[in-house]
């Protein structure tokens, strides 16, 4: 764009010279202005691991600062696509579905606010189908979870230089829920440019890659890790096989993987007490109702499936799950009496409040954002690793409406999947992040 042209678009009172864009558009197309809103997401993606706070900061200045760039005709053709256009219905379920809730105004209005989040995503993969610097924002959570890996081997010796007062040795921040979600990102994330890197002969950036990778599964094996992280791991693994691996060489992995799993066995016993205290807390809920966590996942799981049962078409409403636990309760001891407005499953968490139409509207979303990433790609994998670690942990979480596994989620969808619609327009296939510049 020109100089005259900018002067044109801001001088007012002046009218637009034809053929050239008028003021809305000078900014919508204003390369300052698109640096703006990938570096708003670089700051999103790097704080993730750290705040809440600075991640809603960053979204709210996120969304401000896309609007102006978007083409209002091309947008609204990009909301047909199934990939934005569920997660927006989705929302408008959650809306309506305060309408026959039976809970407190409060709380069908807080039912929405995990919903909520869903909106950026057809936002995101606009924006990221047109950016060129969608790599930025892959590298700068990769940085910021090494810099955060780096710093719970350092507090796990000297827990005073935690950032915050946590529950788990080796978290500096957070939980050490979180911290697995992401480190497990991470070394997936890694793992085909360690392949690619060797190929190219570049062997330094494989091996810092490897010792990375090496570093976030060291860490989750002996420092901290979620129990949920145990399931998702293999499958993610299996996935990574299928995928960039030859039959010899899956053949070796799963061999090499019962070697490390039986070494890492035998000598982490923050492992070993972590899978056989669910054996001990199974047993103590099963005979005494105590509270252990295993026995309250498997309480809430039953209430849950009872509550479903009430109202299977269309649920008990919006924000209903507390009120619903809390009636239940009455009169009850142990862990049949705990009251909780999340039963820690993403479907039931859905099919409580919404029924068997809120299930279909959750899977059709996971399915619509799994065909985005069909070809063999980088970025594929990237989305493809995201939705496949929501759907997992979901089984044993309500993942995609915590805080951070869900913005886990709609970054890495929006991001993966507008680079996906991206090379699908262009008729290839972006293949490395660090070509995407």
């Amino acid at each position: 764009m020109t100089a005259s042209a900018n002067a044109d678009a801001g001088s007012p009172g002046r009218a637009s010279a034809p053929g050239r864009p008028g003021f809305f558009g000078a900014w919508r197309e204003s390369a300052r202005q698109q640096l703006t809103v990938d570096v708003l997401a670089v700051l999103l993606a790097a704080s993730l691991p750290w705040s809440t706070s600075a991640v809603a900061i960053f979204v709210v200045l996120w969304v401000i600062a896309v609007i102006p760039t978007l083409d209002g005709r091309s947008f609204l053709q990009s909301l047909k696509r199934p990939a934005a256009a569920l997660p927006l219905a989705f929302f408008a379920l959650a809306v309506i579905g305060v309408l026959w809730s039976e809970g407190p105004w409060p709380a069908r209005l807080h039912g929405i606010s995990p919903v909520a989040k869903l909106l950026v995503i057809p936002l995101l993969l606009y924006h990221f189908e047109r950016s060129q610097r969608s790599a930025w924002v892959l590298i700068a959570f990769v940085v910021s979870c090494t810099l955060l890996m780096a710093l719970s081997w350092i507090v796990l010796f000297a827990p005073a230089l935690k950032v915050t007062a946590t529950a788990s040795d080796g978290v500096p921040v957070k939980n050490y829920i979180d911290q697995s979600q992401e480190f497990a990102f991470c070394l997936f994330a890694m793992a085909p440019l360690v392949l690619t890197w060797l190929e190219e002969r570049r062997y330094a950036w494989a091996t810092g890659a490897a010792a990375l990778i090496v570093a976030f599964f060291t860490n989750m094996m002996f420092v901290v890790s979620a129990r949920t992280a145990l399931v998702y791991i293999p499958v993610l693994l299996a996935l990574f096989a299928m995928l960039y691996l030859t039959r010899r060489a899956v053949i070796l992995l799963f061999l090499g993987a019962i070697v490390v799993s039986a070494t890492v066995w035998f000598t982490s016993p923050y492992l070993r007490n972590r899978v056989e205290a669910v054996e001990v807390e199974y047993q103590n809920y099963h005979e005494t109702n105590a509270v252990t966590s295993t026995g309250l996942r498997l309480e809430y799981w039953r209430k849950s499936l009872r509550f479903f049962a009430q109202a299977p078409l269309f649920g008990n409403g919006t924000g209903a799950t507390k009120k619903l636990f809390e009636q239940d309760a009455v009169g009850q001891i142990g862990a049949s009496a705990d009251v909780i407005g999340n039963p820690h499953n993403q479907t039931l968490n859905v099919a409580v409040q919404w029924g068997l139409l809120g299930c279909v509207v959750l899977y059709a979303m996971w399915l619509s954002h799994l065909l985005l990433f069909r070809e063999t790609s980088f970025w594929s994998w990237i989305g493809l690793l995201v939705v496949v670690q929501n759907f997992v942990s979901s089984l044993l979480n309500s993942h995609l409406f915590d805080f951070h596994e869900g913005w886990m989620y709609v970054i890495g969808v929006g991001v993966a999947g507008g680079v996906a619609l991206k090379a699908k327009s262009e008729g290839s296939v972006a293949a490395s992040p660090v070509s995407d510049r």
